[in-house]
C-alpha cells in the first residue's frame, strides 16, 4: 500500500507542476497581404457648356456617331468597337461648384457609368478638345451672320413714245 500511496503523491505533484506552468502564448498568425486592385476611375468629367459635346462627337475620327437626345443630354455612340453612351447633366451651383457646369459621363447601354477604356479614352480625347470647340463656338455667335448677296436687280427703263 504503501508503493501505491508514493505512486498517487507522483502523479499528483505531476499533476500539479503539469496544471500549473503556463504555456507559451500562441503565435499571432498574420495574413497575408490582400491586395485589391482599385477600380478603374470612373469615365467623367466636367464642362461648362454642354451642346459643344455634340457637336465634337460628329467630327471626330473614330467615332460613330449613332443617334442623340439632346435636350436630354444623352448621346449614343461606338468608339473602338465598344457601344456606349455619352450623357451630359447639368450639376447644380453649390460651395464647390461656383458656375455653370455640366458633367460629362459615359455610361454603359444600362446606364451604369462606364470605366471601360474605350469609354474613358473617348472622354479625355472629349476634355481635351472642348476648350478649342468652346472658343470656336463663341467665336461664331461673335460673328455677325453673313449677309447675302443680293442679285443686281434689273433696270427697266420706260420707253417713252415720242409723237
Amino acid at each position: 500500500m504503501q508503493a501505491f500511496f508514493r505512486l498517487m503523491c507522483f502523479v499528483a505533484a505531476v499533476s500539479l507542476v503539469a496544471g500549473c506552468s503556463s504555456t507559451p502564448p500562441p503565435k499571432k498568425v498574420v495574413p497575408p497581404a490582400v491586395v485589391i486592385e482599385a477600380p478603374a476611375p470612373p469615365a467623367r468629367f466636367t464642362i461648362h457648356v454642354w451642346n459643344a459635346v455634340g457637336q465634337l462627337l460628329v467630327r471626330m475620327d473614330g467615332v460613330t456617331y449613332e443617334t442623340r437626345a439632346q435636350k436630354l443630354g444623352l448621346y449614343a455612340v461606338e468608339y473602338r468597337g465598344e457601344k456606349f453612351l455619352i450623357l451630359t447633366k447639368a450639376l447644380l451651383l453649390s460651395s464647390e461648384i461656383k458656375s455653370l457646369t455640366t458633367e460629362v459621363r459615359g455610361a454603359l447601354p444600362t446606364g451604369k457609368t462606364s470605366s471601360s477604356a474605350p469609354a474613358r479614352e473617348l472622354l479625355d480625347l472629349l476634355q481635351a478638345r472642348l476648350p478649342a470647340e468652346l472658343i470656336r463656338i463663341a467665336s461664331e455667335k461673335k460673328r455677325p451672320p453673313a449677309k447675302k448677296k443680293q442679285a443686281p436687280t434689273k433696270k427697266t427703263t420706260k420707253t417713252s413714245a415720242h409723237r
